[in-house]
């Protein structure tokens, strides 16, 4: 399914072009037009979903084929240190655009990207029976 009026499923269809260095026929992979590093590239699904609970369990299962796939090309070009792989879901979680995409970053030593949060205390740690209902739920 495509949203006629998401910019990301007309980037990801090829309406609206794009710096493309991936495609295949659920995603495509674009340079990021804000990236936060050198090489910051966006997978996109060419099926809409707003975030991974909408995802189709077939893409959601592909998504970290391809950036496999895309990280390991730019690795190799681009001669990074690291990588960040990543993805939001939510106002709440960073996500801005409400298409399912996934972030690869390219991370250099030295480089001004941080992803900064306090470690909770142990009295805000999931407890055993929080576990057991998620557990229980996630596996059917």
């Amino acid at each position: 399914m495509v949203d006629s009026n998401c910019i990301f499923c007309k980037i990801a269809n090829g309406e609206i072009p794009s710096k493309t260095v991936y495609e295949d026929e659920r995603f495509r992979a674009i340079l990021d037009i804000s990236p936060a590093n050198r090489g910051h590239v966006i997978i996109l699904a060419k099926n809409h979903a707003a975030n991974i609970f909408e995802m189709s369990d077939e893409d959601a299962s592909q998504v970290y084929v391809v950036a496999k796939k895309v990280a390991t090309a730019m690795q190799k070009v681009l001669k990074f240190d690291g990588v960040n792989i990543m993805q939001n879901n939510g106002e709440i979680a960073g996500q801005t655009v409400f298409h399912h995409h996934m972030h690869v970053i390219p991370r250099y030593k030295n480089d001004k990207v941080t992803f900064e949060y306090e470690h909770l205390s142990e009295g805000d740690i999931l407890g055993d029976e929080e576990v057991a209902q998620i557990r229980a739920l996630a596996q059917g």
